[in-house]
């Protein structure tokens, strides 16, 4: 498909550019929903973005939208906006499986409470995204259904864990969609695939209705072409859910009133062991590059050492799979999912239930943490964890006494190729070096493209902020976003037979 057919399709319009088509009548909500499922049948094919479509769902919405808008009824900002969801999110009436064989045949009975929210704003839920199984995983292999691959290069990763949700935005097949991130998930296959994607402060956005892998480090966030999408989408999903007790009670401000506010005299602190050994030149460059522009837009730069980086990754994992060695304990073929149908008695059948229904990194995780948590080694290993996460969080706190807000890379390398790391489990969980840190702090965290790399990969620049820091976040990204040029790129996608 040529870059000239690709700029006539109505599919890679902004959500601002598609609610002026809207209320002008140049386009119905119907017609909007159309073009995304005609983009597609086009691609998917070969993408691999989705596990399942929602067409009733969407066409239900789309016709609500299209008749107030014959009514001339003030509608919200994304009405009629078709938006794509991770499959670990419930939506009442369609499977929900966490790309997990397990769960292949699980129809929730409720929705979750960011699925409510994008009804409350007439959003059409155009289908759920594909994901690595049970959000386990950096480059989206581990799915049960369907190895997922990069718009940029079909051969290359999307990254991890909600691929779908960013392939789906990049390749103009919805123009929003949500996803989790519990270390990264949502940062790394927005770097990967050059769309925008945020990651709130930890208890920003509702939890619940989401199926949990780590329970203290999950969090729902939105991915877009540009930063005023992603804005438009956090304003949708934000706010206090009494049904979640993490959730943060307080007042969700406007994130589009003061996004084209300048950034002269904000302070950015680069966090120099996130730019060191191990980063690819060309993604060095690109953040340097960066670095420059910010400065050109009158902030002023320093840098800024985080002391407990070295240990980020082996406090992550231990918390992370400890975490899902008890969330997923309650997949064992009684209530609900797969159940193994030959089994002579109930622990034959919870062994073989779960040793069929999940996959080979779902079980290696599930066994570590459950190590972790063992009598006697508890105190050496999770105790001892969650002691050192404390000091990262000091450590971050301390950063943002000095700075309003942190930079570094996403990801220390671009998109890999698909089967080159699934024999390296260490290697994998090192692609999170950049990002799991602010789930282990709760920090709100941004991925914005910032260049590409020899082989046409796109780089992922990464800005962190303090907690409920979003506003400053979003402006700052949309002044560096209209200083650049990288967000409007798009992809020439080589389709598969």
């Amino acid at each position: 498909m040529t870059d000239e057919k690709i700029k006539t399709k109505f599919c890679y319009k902004t959500a601002s550019e598609m609610r002026r088509a809207l209320l002008n009548k140049e386009i119905s909500a119907k017609e909007i929903v159309d073009d995304s499922y005609k983009r597609i049948e086009e691609v998917d094919n070969t993408l691999k973005a989705f596990i399942c479509l929602t067409k009733q769902s969407a066409y239900k919405t789309a016709e609500e939208v299209d008749k107030k808008l014959g009514n001339k009824e003030k509608l919200p900002p994304l009405a009629g906006i078709p938006i794509a969801i991770k499959d670990n999110m419930c939506l009442k009436g369609f499977p929900t499986t966490a790309a997990s064989k397990i769960l292949a045949n699980f129809v929730p009975p409720y929705n979750a409470t960011v699925v409510k929210k994008l009804e409350e704003n007439l959003i059409p839920i155009i289908g759920k995204a594909n994901m690595d199984e049970f959000a386990m995983g950096s480059s989206n292999e581990n799915s049960s259904y369907h190895i997922a691959r990069n718009p940029w290069n079909t051969n290359s990763v999307p990254g991890g864990s909600s691929g779908g949700s960013a392939i789906a935005v990049c390749s103009g097949e919805s123009v929003i969609s949500l996803g989790s991130d519990t270390g990264g998930s949502i940062r790394l296959p927005a770097s990967f695939c050059g769309v925008v994607g945020l990651k709130p402060t930890y208890g920003r956005v509702s939890r619940y209705g989401l199926i949990a892998f780590a329970s203290s480090l999950d969090q729902i966030g939105p991915f877009g072409r540009c930063v005023e999408d992603v804005a438009l989408a956090l304003q949708a999903i934000s706010g206090h859910d009494p049904n979640d007790s993490t959730s943060i009670n307080q007042a969700v401000p406007d994130y589009t009133a003061a996004l084209k506010e300048d950034i002269k005299g904000l302070r950015i602190g680069v966090i120099t062991e996130m730019l060191g050994e191990g980063v690819n030149p060309e993604v060095k460059q690109a953040i340097n590059n960066s670095i420059k522009v910010f400065e050109d837009l009158g902030a002023k730069i320093e840098e800024i050492s985080i002391p407990h980086t070295k240990y980020a990754i082996s406090t992550y994992y231990v918390v992370a799979m400890a975490e899902a060695s008890s969330n997923l304990a309650r997949f064992d073929g009684v209530k609900f999912g797969y159940r193994n149908p030959d089994a002579d008695n109930l622990l034959d059948m919870y062994t073989k239930t779960r040793a069929e229904g999940f996959g080979e990194e779902v079980k290696r995780r599930i066994m570590l943490g459950t190590y972790a948590l063992s009598s006697g080694y508890y105190d050496a290993y999770y105790k001892k964890a969650q002691q050192v996460r404390s000091l990262i969080k000091k450590d971050f706190d301390k950063a943002f006494e000095q700075v309003d807000l942190l930079l570094s890379p996403v990801c220390p390398t671009t998109a890999f190729d698909i089967g080159s790391k699934t024999e390296d489990p260490l290697g994998m969980y090192l692609m999170d070096i950049c990002t799991l840190m602010a789930n282990l702090a709760g920090l709100p965290g941004i991925s914005l493209p910032c260049g590409f790399d020899s082989k046409k990969l796109p780089i992922g620049l990464q800005m962190l902020g303090p907690v409920l820091s979003e506003e400053l976040l979003l402006r700052a990204s949309y002044n560096f976003e209209q200083a650049t040029d990288f967000h409007t790129k798009k992809p020439e996608i080589t389709l598969l037979e």
